[in-house]
C-alpha cells in the first residue's frame, strides 16, 4: 500500500522507503555526489545541504529575487530563478551537475509556494542540458493547494492533479514524510531511473535497512500510505492554510514583521526588521528565538546566520540574504484559543525588543550547528 500511495500521486517507477527525509538524502547525495559536484536549488534545506556538503560538493541557491524581500507580497516568493539557473549550468559545465532540485513549498525561503510554470520552466532547462530534476516534495500538497487557488488555470484541478501534474515533470523525489504525509516518521526517495534505483537500494540496505521496509515498522508504512491519501484532501487543506494565516494576520495587525504573505506550514518573523539594531554577526534569530521562549515557552528555530552563516578565509561571517525565525505549527493538533497564545506571546516579546541583545556562540559543531550550538548574550 505504501508503494500504491506514492505511485498513484508521483507516477514513479522505483520508491525506497528510508526512516526520515534526511537519510534519503544521505544515500541519494552519497550517490551522485562528491568533490567537484553541483546542486542547485530555489532554496536547499538545512539538512540537504548538509548532505550535499558532506559529500565534498556544493550546494548552491537560485531563489527568484523577490523571495528575498520578506517585506513584498507575491504568490509564488518561491520560485526557482530559472535564467540564473541556465547561466550556472553553462558556467560550471552540465556534466558536473549530477542533478537539479526545487524544494515545494520553499521551506528555507519562508515557506513560499513554488508556481507550476516554474516548474515547467525548471524543467525545460535541465532537460536542455540532460540534467536530471529531482523534487524535495515535504510540502507537496501544500504547494499543490496554492497552485490551485492562486494561479490562473487551476481552481478547478483538485489537488491530486495539481500534485501529479508537478511530480510529471521529476526525474525523482526525495521526501521528509512528517510533513506531508501526516506522520510522525519516516520518508522515500522515488525515482525514474533504474540503475540510479539499484544504487540507491545496495547503500539502503547498508544503513537503513531491507528494500522493503527502509528502517520503518510495518505500522508506519501504513501510516505514511494512509497520510498521503487525507493530506490531499481539500477541506483539510484549507484549513491548514487558513490556520497559519490567521496566525500571520494577527501578527501583521500588531506590527510584527513577517514575510508576507505567509507561507503554507509556518509563520517566519523577519529577524532583521524585528531587531534592527542587532547585526546578523550577533544572531537576531536566534536572540528571538530565545526570548519567546522564555516569555512563553514558544519553540521557535532561527533560519539565518546560525543556519546557514559561513566563515570566509579571513574569519569574517558571511550571513545570507534572509534573518527569520520559524513559528511551525503542528497539523490538526491546535486549536484556534492554541493560535491566540502564541500571537500573544510574540506580540508581548515584540514590545519588549528593545530589551534584547544579541548573542556569541559558546559552541558550535562542524556540520548542522544550529542542531547542538550553545550561545550567551553579548
Amino acid at each position: 500500500r505504501f508503494e500504491e500511495a506514492i505511485r498513484k500521486i508521483t507516477g514513479m517507477k522505483f520508491i525506497i522507503p528510508t526512516h526520515q527525509g534526511r537519510a534519503a538524502e544521505k544515500i541519494l547525495f552519497s550517490i551522485v555526489g562528491g568533490k567537484g559536484k553541483y546542486f542547485p536549488n530555489n532554496t536547499h534545506f538545512d539538512t540537504t545541504r548538509a548532505n550535499i556538503e558532506f559529500s565534498g560538493a556544493e550546494a548552491d541557491d537560485f531563489l527568484n529575487e523577490i523571495g528575498k524581500h520578506p517585506e513584498i507580497r507575491a504568490d509564488f516568493k518561491g520560485n526557482m530563478d530559472v535564467e540564473k539557473l541556465e547561466k550556472f549550468i553553462q558556467e560550471k559545465g552540465k556534466e558536473n551537475i549530477p542533478l537539479c532540485m526545487i524544494t515545494i513549498t520553499n521551506n528555507s525561503g519562508g515557506g513560499q509556494p513554488v508556481s507550476m510554470q516554474n516548474i515547467r520552466e525548471t524543467k525545460e532547462v535541465c532537460k536542455k542540458y540532460g540534467i536530471p530534476l529531482f523534487i524535495d516534495a515535504c510540502r507537496f500538497a501544500e504547494n499543490a493547494y496554492f497552485i490551485k487557488t492562486r494561479e490562473e488555470g487551476y481552481k478547478d484541478k483538485s489537488p491530486l492533479e495539481i500534485a501529479q501534474e508537478i511530480f510529471s515533470y521529476a526525474d525523482g523525489i526525495t521526501m521528509s514524510a512528517k510533513k506531508d504525509a501526516l506522520v510522525n516518521i519516516g520518508g522515500f526517495l522515488a525515482m525514474q531511473d533504474e540503475k540510479l534505483a539499484t544504487q540507491c537500494r545496495n547503500l539502503l540496505i547498508v544503513t537503513e535497512g531491507f528494500p522493503t521496509y527502509g528502517g520503518l515498522a510495518g505500522r508506519d508504512l501504513e501510516a505514511v500510505a494512509q497520510g498521503l491519501e487525507e493530506v490531499l484532501d481539500e477541506n483539510y487543506l484549507h484549513y491548514r492554510i487558513r490556520s497559519v494565516a490567521y496566525l500571520g494576520d494577527k501578527l501583521v495587525a500588531a506590527g510584527v514583521p513577517i514575510i508576507e504573505p505567509p507561507g503554507g506550514h509556518a509563520i517566519y518573523l523577519d529577524a532583521k526588521r524585528f531587531l534592527p539594531e542587532i547585526p546578523p554577526y550577533q544572531f537576531p534569530g536566534q536572540a528571538i528565538v530565545c526570548a519567546l521562549y522564555i516569555e512563553g515557552g514558544i519553540r521557535s528555530v532561527e533560519i539565518g546566520s546560525v543556519m546557514f552563516g559561513k566563515n570566509d578565509e579571513s574569519g569574517n561571517m558571511i550571513s545570507p540574504p534572509m534573518e527569520l525565525v520559524r513559528l511551525a505549527i503542528p497539523r490538526r493538533v491546535y486549536t484556534q484559543s492554541h493560535i491566540d497564545y502564541v500571537s500573544e506571546v510574540v506580540i508581548e516579546t515584540f514590545k519588549q525588543r528593545e530589551k534584547m541583545k544579541g548573542l556569541k556562540f559558546t559552541y558550535e559543531a562542524p556540520m548542522l550547528r544550529h542542531f547542538t550550538a550553545r550561545f550567551e548574550p553579548v
